[in-house]
């Protein structure tokens, strides 16, 4: 085998190359030549444990296409290297197997349920969820006694920064390797100037992304990961808004309002107390429900509720059966009441909701506080990031992280329609709510 010695990487490459803990990420500035140690460490490790199984993972089927598998077959030899397209797999002489892959939707890695593989390697991490990332950890397993690792590379910034940083860059202290009773892992930083091929073969390279804006420019060009004006919710502070859990008194007023589909059903449970402050005081939050689960889900949690918020999608009849999800909640004893969907005036508000305001007695307060026992709401919350083809709008990016703040959404969009200030509302309102549920 005469070829190897063709490829130059430099010491980075290197390091990501020959390191043993159970995760790895080599991440920072853009042109840090990271997804190319990432196929060359792939190529290695195949030639090196003949009949091992990898998976290479891209976040959508056209950037793996336009990225990893035309680089792949550009790098590796033909002699020893041969892709078959309509599986989507590479193969190496001495039987060793490399997926590609990608997780278009959050349901998507349940593709991979049955399948073992002794490295999964994620190009571009923050482009994916941790639900994705610690679901196909699990499909690290076989009889084999092959090394097994989690690698990754990624730039800072995207959908997932905020998780990619807490697991990686917070508690990894960089080119230092991390041990808790869960594993090991180890973060590489790198820069565009580490990358002594790119420069010379590029020298304006850097030049060109110094025009960029900040934000992508201290992302790409600095590999920065303190990157906080990228989170849509710069408001939301957790010693602000999340509060300890206390009895919540009977009188109360109390709403639902729900985020449904079959890859998740997030119920928020909200209490208004006499000044007009609200409490998210409980959550349901499950993937895989049909309808009638849903609502005995709901029915179980035995809150006594004067009004259930929902998004107009609902209403949607299906062609098959004419009836709509409303119809079978309605069904299941659970009349709905429909609320506007509209994303940036219900993110605007949300923001308002989020400044504190100061109560009959002085203090300061913020309109919506959250009980920490509700952790989906408080983790997907502050991670939302903004979207850059959307002024106003958070990204849809990754799709797990927006279910509870929809249904926050839609409660403030039912709360402003029906009861616009805690005033203005007549002493009956939960009975005005009732007259108003039937669909």
């Amino acid at each position: 085998m005469s070829e190897p010695f063709l490829y130059q990487i430099t010491p980075l490459q290197y390091q990501f190359m020959n390191a043993k803990e159970d995760e790895v990420l080599f991440g920072g500035a853009a042109g840090g030549g990271k997804s190319y140690g990432q196929l060359v460490d792939a190529m290695r490790y195949a030639l090196q444990y003949r009949g091992s199984r990898q998976l290479i993972l891209r976040r959508t089927l056209p950037e793996l296409e336009g990225s990893l598998i035309r680089a792949a077959d550009r790098i590796f030899p033909k002699s020893l290297y041969h892709y078959i397209s309509s599986r989507h797999t590479g193969i190496f002489a001495g039987g060793s197997v490399l997926d590609f892959g990608y997780c278009d939707s959050e349901r998507d890695v349940y593709r991979y349920q049955s399948t073992e593989y002794d490295v999964i390697r994620f190009d571009e991490l923050t482009h994916f969820s941790e639900e994705m990332y610690l679901y196909l950890m699990s499909r690290l397993r076989g009889a084999a006694p092959f090394p097994r690792q989690m690698k990754s590379t990624t730039n800072p910034g995207g959908p997932g920064h905020h998780w990619v940083k807490r697991r990686f860059i917070d508690t990894v202290a960089p080119n230092t390797p991390y041990q808790d009773e869960l594993g090991s892992r180890l973060f590489i930083p790198a820069k565009v100037q580490d990358n002594r091929f790119l420069m010379e073969g590029d020298p304006c390279y850097m030049k060109r992304l110094q025009h960029l804006p900040e934000r992508e420019r201290r992302a790409l060009l600095e590999g920065d990961w303190d990157l906080e004006e990228g989170r849509f919710f710069t408001r939301w502070n957790r010693n602000i808004h999340v509060c300890e859990p206390f009895p919540i008194p009977a009188h109360w007023r109390r709403y639902f309002a729900m985020d449904y589909g079959l890859d998740m059903f997030a119920g928020l449970y909200f209490a208004e107390d006499e000044q007009g402050f609200i409490y998210l005081y409980k959550e349901l939050y499950q993937s895989g429900l049909i309808v009638s689960e849903a609502a005995a889900q709901i029915h179980r949690a035995g809150e006594k509720v004067g009004v259930y918020f929902a998004p107009p999608d609902l209403w949607s009849r299906q062609k098959d059966t004419g009836r709509s999800v409303a119809d079978l909640f309605r069904e299941s004893n659970l009349p709905l009441t429909r609320v506007s969907a509209e994303r940036k005036a219900g993110w605007a508000l949300l923001n308002e909701w989020l400044t504190e305001r100061k109560d009959r007695d002085g203090l300061l307060r913020p309109q919506l506080r959250i009980f920490s026992t509700c952790s989906n709401i408080i983790r997907c919350l502050p991670a939302l990031q903004w979207d850059p083809n959307h002024p106003g709008d958070c990204a849809k990016e990754p799709h797990e992280l927006t279910h509870a703040p929809d249904a926050l959404r839609y409660f403030l969009a039912g709360y402003r329609a029906k009861s616009p200030t805690h005033q203005q509302r007549p002493p009956d309102f939960l009975g005005g709510y009732r007259k108003e549920m039937i669909i």
